[in-house]
């Protein structure tokens, strides 16, 4: 059967780190250390769409929070 033309079905949930760094897991696996549910399952398609929608600052919260410390200050 060729990979392209079959439809994928599987589940996914969305997960995420400490550093806020969004990922998709098969809905029916644990998730590794360090990683938790976000909220969100469902197609591949809808759980990347969530994820674009959600995570609108790529950098990790530990470089976010010193770029804030650094800032001057009013």
């Amino acid at each position: 059967m060729d990979r392209e033309n079959t439809e994928d079905t599987t589940i996914y949930k969305v997960v995420v780190n400490d550093e806020g760094q969004y990922s998709i897991w098969q809905a029916d696996r644990e998730n590794a250390l360090g990683w938790h549910d976000a909220g969100k399952t469902g197609l591949k398609a809808e759980c990347l769409a969530y994820i674009k929608e959600v995570w609108t600052d790529m950098r990790p919260l530990s470089l976010q929070k010193k770029m804030a410390d650094m800032s001057p200050k009013e």
